[in-house]
């Protein structure tokens, strides 16, 4: 069981039990960005508040042999506000920016050392200065860059964390393809790259990761004002480069951390009224040198 204490540190969104060496994730929380991936909320302010919980028990290794149990749980309750612009750009696009601030909770236990971490505050905020999204008959797209501040409390030799101690920018695109002329029938896919840089106080440079989001959803009308969304989603992220800095081991430096999930999303739209209510479930699988379990994702949008 002390294998799971030094590896088992999931950064998910600016979280960080424990310090970079033991990174097994990157920062971006998965599964967010599953449904209506390439679209923008329509012009004005928009704010959604999404909470998530995170529950691993399982410690894969490089093989995705089982290595380990215990739990690791993590909640999340994401502040976003967007503003997107009226005006069109570059060939009809439409200008956006948007903020997030998270405040969370975590916790990670071993079947035989009972609790070894925890922490909980204000996390990471996220911060998308450029997002240009653009509408098209049977297709919505976006891209945007982003970046990742520490603001969550860390300290290197901390057991109680919630920042993850470095600064990540990233990249992204998503795309949703309507597969009917109505656009009831889509599938979105959603793509991010993180830029990790080197952590305060251990001079680890955590190694770089892709992470993929996608659905295929269909859209009912079930009133006036009642639209149902239903859908199958599914995440999945790759390590692409090795940890950098002192103490980092060559097995550490080498291991690639990946994981996949499936599982089920729901939406009720409420257009009149300009409300979104958003459910979703993931089931891991296929985990590599990580923790692996399930999540659950409950969202509410509101545009202004």
């Amino acid at each position: 069981m002390r294998r799971f204490h030094q590896v088992a540190s999931w950064l998910c969104a600016c979280l960080a039990s424990v310090p970079a060496q033991a990174q097994v994730r990157g920062v971006y929380p998965l599964g967010i960005s599953a449904v209506a991936a390439g679209a923008l909320p329509t012009s004005g302010i928009t704010y959604s508040n999404l909470f998530l919980f995170y529950s691993r028990d399982q410690l894969r290794g490089s093989a995705g042999e089982l290595l380990a149990t215990g739990r690791n749980s993590v909640l999340m309750d994401m502040n976003t506000i967007t503003w997107v612009s009226g005006h069109k750009v570059l060939r009809g696009a439409r200008y956006s920016l948007a903020v997030t601030l998270p405040l969370a909770n975590n916790s990670l236990t071993s079947d035989t050392e009972g609790a070894v971490s925890g922490g909980g505050g204000f996390g990471d905020s996220y911060y998308q200065p450029v997002i240009i999204g653009w509408m098209l008959a049977r297709a919505d797209v976006k891209a945007a860059y982003g970046f990742l501040a520490p603001t969550g409390r860390f300290s290197a030799d901390a057991a109680d964390n919630v920042g993850s101690g470095y600064w990540t920018h990233v990249v992204s695109a998503g795309q949703t393809l309507y597969l009917t002329g109505n656009r009831a029938t889509a599938l979105s896919v959603f793509e991010m790259y993180e830029f990790h840089r080197t952590q305060e106080g251990t001079g680890i440079e955590p190694g770089q990761n892709v992470d993929l989001d996608y659905s295929l959803a269909r859209l009912m009308t079930l009133g006036d004002d009642t639209r149902l969304q239903l859908g199958l989603v599914g995440y999945g992220q790759w390590q692409t480069t090795g940890k950098r800095g002192p103490d980092v081991t060559p097995a550490e430096a080498s291991a690639r951390y990946r994981i996949h999930a499936l599982g089920l999303g729901a939406n009720l739209q409420l257009p009149s009224r300009r409300v979104s209510l958003g459910l979703r479930y993931f089931d891991e699988f296929s985990g590599r040198s990580t923790l692996q379990g399930n999540s659950v994702q409950i969202s509410t949008t509101i545009t202004f």
